[in-house]
């Protein structure tokens, strides 16, 4: 079984920055592209990042050059670090498998505000 736990978020002042970090259990994780998504209120959720499993990073157009993301094969964790954080950027952030499979985690609350 699939298990997935992100962590890390909170409110920050925009400008500022956070560390997201996703637990993956139940699969082989090191053979699994993985990726952060995350959905804002009323919107669908969309795809944020992507790390292949050579350590190949690909960002979508709204975060490239403020956001990285990285993984840890002997923890099986990946990682968001989010910088120069906006108020768009507010959404609850999710990790999973690139494509994703339908197990989701509970996902991890940014919130950007001052």
């Amino acid at each position: 079984q699939v298990q997935l736990v992100e962590s890390g978020g909170g409110l920050v002042q925009p400008g500022g920055s956070l560390r997201l970090s996703c637990a993956v259990s139940g699969i082989i994780f090191e053979i699994n592209a993985m990726s952060w998504y995350r959905q804002a209120p009323g919107k669908q959720r969309e795809l944020v990042a992507t790390i292949s499993t050579r350590n190949i990073a690909t960002y979508a157009d709204p975060v490239k050059g403020r956001f990285i993301i990285s993984r840890d094969n002997a923890k099986k964790t990946v990682y968001l670090q989010v910088n120069s954080l906006k108020s768009e950027d507010t959404a609850v952030y999710y990790c999973n498998q690139f494509p994703p499979e339908d197990i989701w985690g509970q996902g991890t609350q940014v919130t950007v505000s001052s």
